[in-house]
């Protein structure tokens, strides 16, 4: 299977695993269909277990690999992945600033980036297919560094999509479901839910395209990736997660995630 993988154009590959990660999303959000209300305590949970995923997935599968992608630098085989890490948290920084959301948990009120009539479901919608950018990206510039021929590169990249598309079943679920509660109907509570994560494809084959053409950028693209997944755990999924009471549970959630794609990483890779 790892023959044939290595085979197709790392581009196709990083459709098709941006594809996969949405899918997943998808079926996570079609759980509106079972699900009126969303316990907030799970919510959190679910919200908790992807920021732990996440920061696994920055480190092990993207920042890690970076630093080894330049240790032709001797001692300032550091320089591209810190580069490129902070990189990455500037661009989700400016993302934040031109695209109006607001995050799940948070009163109306305390809604970012320019002033907009939309409503409320919308921006709640927005601020997750923000999160969901660097998450694509991630995906694409993983399978774009397959180029290099590397088996264990593939396997970091495959790894890197189960990891992401595990984190995105209970993430579908946690946006669609209070969509609902806010008044949409089930049909529309799914379709903006699995909309949130359309952004990934469409980032994985960018992400993809840029490392194949320019393939000394590799190290700078995955800390890239990396800088702006941290970005959207401090900024947006761990905050969220400690709501309403139930802090010491999302926390707990953080940390089996952040094992569970720490074993997949490690084990797999």
């Amino acid at each position: 299977m790892l023959n044939y993988l290595s085979s197709l154009n790392p581009v196709l590959l990083a459709l098709l695993a941006g594809i996969f990660t949405w899918a997943c999303t998808a079926a996570g959000a079609s759980l509106v269909f079972f699900f009126k209300n969303l316990n907030k305590k799970w919510g959190n949970v679910m919200l908790g277990f992807a920021a732990g995923v996440m920061l696994a997935a920055s480190f092990w599968s993207l920042l890690a690999p970076a630093i080894e992608m330049s240790k032709d630098l001797g001692k300032f085989s550091f320089v591209p992945a810190l580069v490129g890490f902070l990189l990455g948290g500037i661009f989700l920084r400016v993302i934040d600033r031109i695209i109006p959301h607001l995050h799940f948990g948070f009163p109306e009120q305390a809604k970012e980036g320019p002033k907009t009539s939309l409503r409320k479901s919308i921006l709640l919608v927005l601020s997750i297919t923000i999160h969901n950018i660097p998450e694509g990206a991630a995906v694409g510039v993983a399978f774009g560094a397959v180029i290099t021929g590397d088996t264990e590169t593939l396997i970091t990249a495959i790894v890197l999509a189960l990891g992401i598309g595990i984190q995105n079943f209970p993430e579908g679920a946690a946006v669609s479901i209070p969509l609902r509660g806010e008044g949409l109907s089930r049909k529309k509570s799914f379709w903006y839910g699995q909309l949130s994560a359309v952004v990934e494809p469409v980032f994985a084959v960018i992400g993809a395209i840029l490392v194949v053409f320019v393939t000394p950028i590799l190290p700078f693209a995955l800390a890239f990736a990396a800088g702006a997944m941290i970005f959207v755990i401090v900024e947006e999924l761990i905050p969220e997660s400690q709501v309403e009471g139930s802090a010491d549970l999302a926390t707990a959630a953080t940390m089996a995630g952040f094992a569970v794609m720490m074993v997949l990483d490690v084990a797999l890779g």
